[in-house]
């Protein structure tokens, strides 16, 4: 196991990005903020948008490709990865011990110790046993990998210029640019939104068109009328 880094500077992304687009891929370390698998070796195989996700590392751990954050990895120190030679050490087996003779013991010079005295001697000698040992350091639970979504989805509703457009965005990535829409498709489009002052802005805009339209309609009316008694005019005289 290889000791755990402090995670990956920006300087550190910016080479391993320049390295990824030169046909190699970097050896990490895992963090301790990576869970469980702190200390172990993995490879970097993309560096996808840090701005849709933080976990934007994608590393290739045995046979899985898992998404991580730059503070899960750190630059793995040369050589590590690489699996040592194992050395066998053919073990000697011991002499056997010299039989001591036993010495046949007495029993009447032996006092005889008490079951309860005894007892209480195991009982002791379990407590310094149990109190002696270590006490177990607490597993750290492993992090869990969350699985990579889609991007977000962004449709816009614009007005400007006399005109309402519509346009649709998912990431980084444009899907429709804007185009035109009826003034009554828009008016459709926000009543499906169920928030309080944007249907009346909406409905304002569309009053204050309807009546520059309606003085326009007006002034060419007058404008027809004049021609139109204009040309009666000229037809008389002719």
């Amino acid at each position: 196991m290889v000791a755990a880094g402090q995670g990956l500077s920006t300087d550190e992304v910016q080479s391993i990005r320049e390295a990824l687009a030169a046909g190699r891929k970097p050896r990490v370390v895992f963090t301790s903020s990576a869970g469980q698998i702190a200390g172990q070796v993995g490879q970097v195989v993309e560096l996808t948008d840090p701005a849709v996700s933080d976990e934007f590392v994608v590393v290739r751990f045995g046979r899985d490709e898992l998404p991580f954050s730059p503070a899960d990895v750190a630059v793995a120190p040369r050589g590590a990865g690489r699996k040592a030679a194992a050395v066998s050490v053919e073990a000697q087996p011991e002499p056997d011990p010299e039989p001591v003779a036993v010495e046949p013991e007495f029993v009447l010079d032996s006092p005889r110790v008490p079951a309860q005295r005894r007892e209480e001697s195991r009982v002791e000698q379990e407590l310094e046993q149990s109190e002696a040992k270590p006490a177990r350091r607490p597993v750290k639970a492993a992090k869990v990998v969350k699985p990579k979504g889609p991007a977000g989805l962004t449709v816009t509703l614009a007005y400007a210029d006399g005109e309402w457009t519509v346009a649709a965005q998912q990431g980084a990535k444009a899907l429709a640019k804007p185009y035109v829409v009826k003034p009554a498709e828009a008016l459709r489009m926000v009543a499906l939104v169920d928030v309080p002052g944007v249907q009346e802005a909406v409905e304002q805009i569309l009053a204050a068109e309807r009546a520059e339209a309606e003085q326009q309609a007006e002034k060419l009316r007058a404008e027809l009328a004049e021609i139109e008694a204009r040309l009666a005019e000229l037809r008389e005289a002719g």
